[in-house]
């Protein structure tokens, strides 16, 4: 099977996966690059070692939260740029199975195995243990030479023992371009022991999928990408992040994802122990039950983007209460501002047959539609859903909206909203 086939089948509407940061530096309680930022020395730090237990870290639970969110794969972090491993190996003793006995990446696989979710393995090429590191590779051709000797051989050990992953996710690939890491030979080492694994794009190539980080632009032009955001501000554990994003924000990140055809990738940092923090599972809670009924809304959906110079496309945030989405003649209306007992959608050049507002107990509603404008009337006076209320609107072919700049004359020829190039960045909103 092509790998761009094997891609598309998957990857391309997986939409939703969990991201999982977990490490020595979780013990530290000060995000993933607290080495780094401290100036910790590698002797100093390993000392962590010796304390790192796990005794909190379940991989059933981690895989059922999944699960329970409609999530379709999981990330998991071998070795970050620490440089200490959650697995068994015969390269290093600075791995979990000397200190804890436990060889993690080995329980998060068989999991997520178990419940059908696809699993990809993060492995940072660089970390700040092994010696010599990267930079001094960049000054000696002989550190250069076993800097990528114990690279390559830490990548097909992983690929040894977890034949069954379905992404190698690259990360750290500082300073190096491709050529510097040898990444064709890279990824063919690694495919040529698992033949339909997918890459990423971080060790220099494009790979199989974009991975935008911290926004949710599509690539343009499109391909399979996937968008990978923390679910507060931090990647790994810190105890002073309480920048939680709400149930609807990431509602409103999913969307987001959808519009384009892409990939929410939603990061959570176990703490030390290796349990999630009480306020994360308050909110994965909340999310879990609006997803139950509001996940049609967001997978297998169509590209709906906007393109300013292209009649009959639309951006889908470009309303008064909220985001759009489309799946075949659905369109689903998530209403993050609630508007009171009516709402209006202007521009629909489809014919609306019913509407519906979901949930729990999904409700039809009544409405009009004349000249592109529906009307939906009977709405409750306070937002029925405390994440987001959520409309579909069922039409007689694949929904189109046109809107312009200006007030729209049906019978008139207009000027798109830009004609010329313009500051717009991807997600905001016009003034």
């Amino acid at each position: 099977m092509p790998i761009m086939e094997q891609t598309e089948n998957w990857f391309a509407e997986a939409r939703f996966g969990l991201m999982i940061h977990y490490g020595l530096y979780s013990l530290l309680e000060r995000g993933e690059w607290v080495m780094n930022r401290e100036g910790i020395a590698p002797r100093d730090y390993a000392h962590l070692a010796k304390s790192f237990t796990a005794k909190r870290f379940d991989a059933d639970k981690l895989a059922d939260l999944a699960v329970s969110l409609k999530m379709r794969y999981l990330v998991f972090t071998t070795m970050h740029h620490e440089g200490f491993r959650l697995y068994d190996t015969d390269l290093s003793k600075y791995n979990s199975v000397k200190t804890c006995g436990r060889d993690l990446v080995a329980e998060v696989m068989a999991a997520a195995k178990k419940r059908g979710l696809r699993v990809g393995l993060y492995h940072s090429l660089n970390n700040w243990y092994d010696q010599p590191d990267a930079v001094e590779a960049l000054e000696d051709s002989a550190d250069y030479e076993r800097f990528i000797a114990h690279t390559f051989a830490r990548l097909e050990e992983l690929a040894a023992r977890y034949p069954t992953m379905d992404v190698f996710w690259y990360d750290g690939w500082w300073p190096f371009d491709s050529f510097q890491w040898q990444a064709e030979k890279m990824n063919q080492m690694i495919r040529k022991r698992i033949p339909n694994v997918l890459f990423n794009g971080r060790n220099g190539l494009p790979g199989d999928f974009a991975t935008p980080e911290g926004h949710l632009t599509p690539p343009t032009p499109w391909r399979p990408w996937e968008g990978c955001m923390p679910w507060n501000q931090s990647w790994g554990y810190h105890r002073g992040d309480k920048q939680w994003k709400s149930a609807g924000q990431i509602v409103d990140l999913l969307a987001t994802a959808a519009c384009g055809r892409g990939n929410l990738l939603l990061n959570v940092g176990p703490r030390g122990q290796g349990d999630l923090p009480p306020e994360n599972l308050k909110i994965a809670e909340q999310l879990a039950r609006w997803m139950d009924y509001g996940h049609e809304a967001l997978f297998d959906t169509e590209l709906w983007t906007m393109d300013l110079r292209q009649r009959g496309q639309h951006r889908a945030d470009w309303n008064s209460h909220g985001r759009t989405t489309v799946r075949g003649n659905n369109l689903y209306w998530l209403i993050q501002r609630w508007p009171g007992k009516d709402v209006r959608l202007g521009g629909l050049e489809s014919k609306v047959l019913e509407v519906t507002l979901l949930g729990p107990t999904p409700q039809p509603l009544a409405f009009t539609q004349k000249d592109g404008m529906v009307s939906v009337r009977g709405l409750p006076a306070q937002a029925p859903d405390a994440v987001c209320p959520l409309l579909r609107m069922v039409c007689d072919t694949p929904p189109r909206i046109y809107q312009t700049g200006g007030m729209r004359v049906p019978k008139l020829p207009h000027p798109h909203y830009d004609p010329c190039e313009s500051d717009l960045i991807p997600g905001s909103l016009p003034g």
